[in-house]
């Protein structure tokens, strides 16, 4: 009498799939452990400067390795700034281009348009600093920076705004480029997000009448917002860990005399790439593991903040269905 039972599973697939299985498990774990590593080893560094300075390290502008006084505030203040200039100036352009592409742009432009955003990302950082150096900052200088002073002059607030002298450094400066640099992250991950738009979606609202800026915020934006904040993320990670191009134009002046977009600072990247090498063991060394753990909280702050926003947006969809 012949057997209607199916054969048992092969031997070989299933010591495949446990293979297959602790190697997966293995890999989350061993990316837990360098996170863990990583935040044991800057809280290990930094411990003598925050026994020293405690939390007042945070808010005090003074940076003297001579007489072992160390503040963060300029650097942090630079890296916010210089960070946030470039979100508010990459994301509108990165979400034109995006819609550029997926909506307006005709077929023969597509791909070379598109795979030439993404070949800015390949070009190395020193080389945007060394282009924003000697040929940008001249030029914001001259047509930028002194029209502004000119037509500001003697107005509150803004005369401060755009003070400073007019050498083409700073952290509008360092801003712009670290524009131009996420940019190509940003456009490439929206312009990828938005393809993925059923077109049935889109072709009904065309059919509704609906013009080309409707059917974005209202169907295709609605339906790729997660992609899109995943995107805007990635290309301020980006900008809040860049260290040679910051370097270079952002001035690397550890003083923080106004609020003008046009004087020279420094970032928490720019400081370590600076000083790291020849910091002297002790209180100046471990000042510079503080700015190091600073940043990996500002970046912890960053990704969470982007998922309760996710978490938020997707509770909406429910209450509105």
């Amino acid at each position: 009498m012949s057997s209607t039972q199916a054969s048992p599973p092969i031997r070989g697939s299933q010591i495949a799939d446990l293979f297959f299985g602790f190697l997966a498990k293995g890999a989350a774990l061993l990316t837990l452990s360098l996170l863990a590593g990583i935040l044991f080893s800057l809280v290990l560094g930094a411990w003598p400067a925050f026994e020293k300075f405690g939390f007042g390290f945070l808010t005090t502008a003074v940076w003297d390795p001579p007489q072992e006084q160390f503040g963060g505030l300029v650097m942090i203040y630079g890296t916010l700034a210089t960070s946030i200039i470039a979100l508010a100036i990459a994301v509108p352009i990165s979400f034109g281009i995006a819609l550029f592409l997926t909506e307006m742009s005709p077929s023969w432009l597509k791909r070379p348009l598109g795979t030439a955003i993404e070949l800015l990302a390949a070009v190395p950082s020193i080389v945007y600093g060394m282009w924003g150096l000697l040929v940008f900052g001249p030029i914001l200088a001259k047509y930028v920076q002194e029209p502004l002073q000119n037509a500001f002059k003697g107005i509150p607030y803004l005369e401060t705004l755009v003070s400073g002298p007019p050498v083409g450094i700073g952290i509008l400066s360092a801003g712009i480029i670290l524009a131009i640099m996420i940019i190509p992250f940003i456009a490439s991950v929206m312009r990828d997000v938005f393809e993925v738009t059923p077109p049935m979606l889109k072709e009904s609202a065309y059919g509704l009448g609906s013009t080309t800026w409707e059917v974005v915020f209202k169907v295709v934006l609605p339906y790729t917002k997660a992609g899109v904040v995943g995107g805007i993320m990635l290309g301020l990670g980006r900008a809040l860990g860049e260290t040679m191009a910051i370097t270079f134009v952002i001035g690397n002046m550890n003083q923080l005399d106004s609020i003008s977009l046009f004087q020279a600072a420094n970032s928490i990247t720019s400081a370590l790439a600076n000083e790291f090498a020849e910091a002297s063991t002790g209180l100046h060394q471990s000042s510079l593991f503080y700015l190091g753990l600073v940043l990996f909280f500002i970046t912890f702050v960053v990704l969470s903040l982007s998922k309760i926003l996710l978490i938020q947006l997707r509770k909406g969809e429910g209450s509105k269905s």
